[in-house]
């Protein structure tokens, strides 16, 4: 018996000679197939997609992300298309996100995004408002669908999320940020109009009009759908037509006039600080002093002690523009674009969205690059001298007995 089994050794080995070298033969890459890659493939650049379905959805991907991120954004859902009667309901359908609806209940839509390895996020603003997820790639179109489901309005969702709207408002309303920024829209646009009424509202807004509100702002026609790291986009759009056909479609009532008013922001804020925030509508760049920009509106902001030398170096900064400068901002510009596209897939998500949003499609990074590029001085200039042929707006919170009068700030750009 042991003499078989000595015998049998060499037989053994040599089959298994035979075996590794065959292997070998089957890649030149790789030694033993089956087994992860020692030496994977470069990483190649994202080949975003974009299509418009019947229903009016908007649907855009990217092929190259490692992870998903899928977002719903719905461009009417923001505070700036409130009726007049409507002044709270865009914050309080924010609270309404992923709660019951199309014959779920919120903890069933909840369990479903959960169970697949999702993770929920909804945001909201003047201008909008966005749904989302992260989740394996895999189960995508699966849960899309839930980010558009026909709200229901269960008495305790709408009493939850009345109770989150009045929570977010208390805090919103004891930021220095936040009151300077409702404010100056308020300057920018005028206290009246729907674009310069506060997104953070204390008040009471009815059922009736929470309810108008969402059948107009959340439906899929006019929406954009982002989602990062799918590999076969006409398959995942067919998925998405299927899952999305019952969703509401919304209404085509007119948003609320934007009404432009431009005035000074001289009201005292409730808030307690030594600090003056003093942000200006036009552009610029200095030392100490931040741009900025939103829908409709782009400015520089500073903060200090001194009223007197926080508007003179607004002023400044405001008209130092040159050759030199425009070529430093187009660059940091495009910069700040481009790690938008590399932030991860929340970020990237975001992006394709703000793109399909602004121009109806989204080319990736090369478009980026190519749209920047494509940036004139000419067009700077004239940019610029159109602002400054403008009244500019003008907010400030915490100590502003000192504030200069909005009409000898304004004499510095003539």
């Amino acid at each position: 018996m042991m003499q078989r089994a000595l015998s049998a050794v060499p037989r053994a080995a040599k089959a298994i000679s035979k075996q590794r070298q065959f292997s070998a033969l089957v890649s030149l890459d790789e030694e033993f197939p089956g087994l992860p890659a020692t030496s994977p493939s470069p990483a190649t650049a994202s080949s975003p997609s974009v299509s418009t379905l019947p229903s009016g959805l908007t649907v855009v991907t990217e092929d190259a992300s490692s992870s998903t991120t899928v977002t719903l954004t719905f461009p009417k859902a923001g505070s700036a298309d409130e009726m007049l009667d409507e002044q709270g309901a865009a914050l309080v359908n924010k609270g309404l996100a992923f709660n019951s609806g199309s014959g779920l209940s919120t903890m069933m839509i909840m369990r479903n995004i959960e169970d697949d390895g999702g993770m929920p996020f909804s945001s909201a603003g003047k201008f909008g408002a966005t749904l989302g997820f992260t989740c394996p790639p895999e189960n995508a179109a699966r849960l899309a669908p839930l980010l558009a489901t026909d709200c229901s309005f269960e008495k305790w969702d709408v009493r939850d999320a009345r109770k989150l709207a009045a929570t977010e408002t208390e805090i919103a309303q004891s930021s220095a940020q936040v009151v300077l920024t409702e404010h100056l829209n308020a300057a920018a646009f005028g206290p009246q109009s729907a674009a310069g009424r506060p997104f953070y509202s204390a008040s009471s807004v009815g059922l009736a009009e929470i309810q108008s509100f969402r059948s107009r702002a959340y439906g899929v026609n006019g929406a954009v759908l982002a989602v990062t790291g799918v590999a076969d986009h006409a398959s995942f759009v067919k998925a998405i037509e299927e899952g999305f056909s019952e969703s509401p479609a919304g209404t085509p009532d007119a948003a609320a006039s934007l009404t432009i008013w431009v005035e000074k922001a001289d009201w005292p804020c409730q808030v307690d600080t030594h600090t003056l925030h003093l942000p200006l509508m036009l552009s610029g760049a200095a030392s100490g002093v931040t741009g900025f920009s939103s829908k409709g509106l782009v400015g520089v902001y500073a903060g200090g002690t001194s009223t007197g030398e926080l508007v003179d170096t607004l002023s400044t900064a405001v008209t130092s523009a040159g050759p030199e400068l425009v070529a430093r901002a187009k660059v940091l510009a495009k910069a700040e674009a481009l790690f938008a596209l590399d932030g991860g897939s929340k970020s990237l998500a975001e992006a394709m969205t703000a793109s399909v949003v602004e121009t109806g499609t989204f080319a990736g990074a090369a478009g980026v690059i190519a749209a920047y590029d494509a940036i004139s001085d000419k067009e700077v200039d004239a940019a610029v001298s159109a602002m400054f042929k403008k009244t500019p707006a003008l907010a400030a919170v915490g100590d502003i007995t000192s504030v200069p009068y909005l009409g000898s700030i304004v004499s510095r750009f003539s």
